[in-house]
């Protein structure tokens, strides 16, 4: 069993699947690895680190596929990527299947068994694979610092001989994993921190962070999915959170957005009548951008200055940009997952495993995803 790590193509994209030290322990395990020249180079790691691991390294990107038997990305691939594939590779990569079903098309004609990060359930004999929570933790703490970039202001308070600054007031949509890993690290740069979500339970969790959770009355019960993830909302609740939300933007300094629905546009949050209200200098951090947008004026990949001197970013792919630590723990929840799926040195798919399941969307042709399936009927 040959395991490849191609070089991303994915423009922006820094990261690698496999970092030095997981190479090193799955060659320990029996398996063979080959890694793209040049693959880690953006992430720190350099060839020479891979060999030195016992990697093979590839300059020959068709050779390096035509030999897999697993191919490990970190973007979902291309049409021309899963044309060097041969029928029956594994892949292991962020698919995103929900949204875009031309690619799982593809995989299943072309013979592909393809399995998605984000698919991987999110149970607790699974926490340890978990890429899309370990990518939201890294995008959750950047979200803060590119919002305070672009700040004028401090985020703690200042005693100084020239006068007292005030602390900035930073407000938090979307308490996930990336909003309070936001919310922790605004606090720990010293701001007053508020955050809302539509799930009640995650209340204790924002206060324990030593942020202030908003209620809203009459919020709809059940806000939450199996999953742990946020239900989207009716519309009439959606223009009662808006309207209560209103307020405290008038107040925030840094706003930063989290909100997501799997398989579905990012909700909205913010409207343009909202940031119209909103005083100049203030800053939005959209982290959904690359799903539409939480707030109504984002611009995808790209700083928007509004009419009224409000600053809204719309960051992609924000654990890019931070590519040593974002490789390094994706690389350890592939880890994890193929130690689930390799059995005496082989790959052994044991579709009766909910993990197994839930996280493989095509396999012998045909679409294994039960999520896929539901949504299909």
């Amino acid at each position: 069993m040959i395991i490849a790590v191609p070089k991303e193509t994915a423009d922006g994209e820094t990261r690698v699947a496999l970092t030095p030290p997981i190479v090193s322990k799955l060659v320990s395990a029996g398996l063979a690895v080959t890694v793209q020249k040049g693959a880690g180079l953006q992430a720190a790691f350099t060839d020479a680190d891979y060999e030195q691991a016992g990697a093979a390294v590839e300059a020959d990107v068709n050779e390096l596929y035509r030999h897999a038997s697993v191919v490990l990305k970190v973007q979902k691939p291309t049409s021309a990527e899963i044309g060097k594939m041969p029928p029956g590779t594994t892949l292991i990569s962020f698919l995103w299947a929900l949204s875009d079903p031309d690619l799982v098309e593809e995989l299943k004609v072309a013979g592909i068994t393809a399995i998605g990060m984000d698919a991987v359930p999110r149970i607790s004999r699974a926490q340890t694979m978990d890429a899309l929570s370990a990518m939201s933790s890294l995008a959750g703490y950047k979200s803060v610092l590119l919002g305070a970039n672009a700040l004028g202001k401090y985020l703690p308070m200042l005693v100084t001989a020239a006068g007292t600054i005030p602390p900035a007031h930073v407000l938090v949509l979307g308490a996930g994993v990336a909003g309070l890993q936001a919310i922790a690290t605004a606090r720990r740069l010293g701001a007053v921190v508020e955050a809302f979500d539509v799930r009640p339970a995650v209340k204790e969790q924002v206060e324990s962070l030593g942020a202030r959770f908003i209620d809203i009355p009459g919020m709809e019960q059940n806000t939450e999915t199996s999953g742990g993830y946020a239900r989207e909302l009716k519309k009439e609740t959606q223009k009662r959170q808006q309207e209560a939300l209103g307020k405290h933007l008038r107040n925030s300094d840094l706003v930063i957005t989290t909100a997501l629905i799997p398989g579905k546009p990012a909700p909205r949050l913010i409207t343009a009548e909202m940031i119209g209200n909103m005083a100049p200098g203030s800053v939005i951090v959209d982290m959904a951008a690359e799903q539409g947008g939480n707030c109504e004026l984002t611009r995808p990949g790209e700083d928007h200055f509004t009419d009224n001197g409000v600053i809204i970013r719309g960051p992609l792919n924000i654990p890019a940009a931070m590519p040593i630590d974002a490789s390094q723990l994706y690389a350890r929840t592939i880890h994890t997952l193929l130690k689930h799926l390799v059995k005496d040195g082989r790959l052994h798919l044991d579709f009766e495993d909910d993990i197994t399941k839930q996280a493989t969307i095509t396999h012998d042709g045909k679409i294994i995803s039960p999520l896929l399936l539901h949504s299909k009927s």
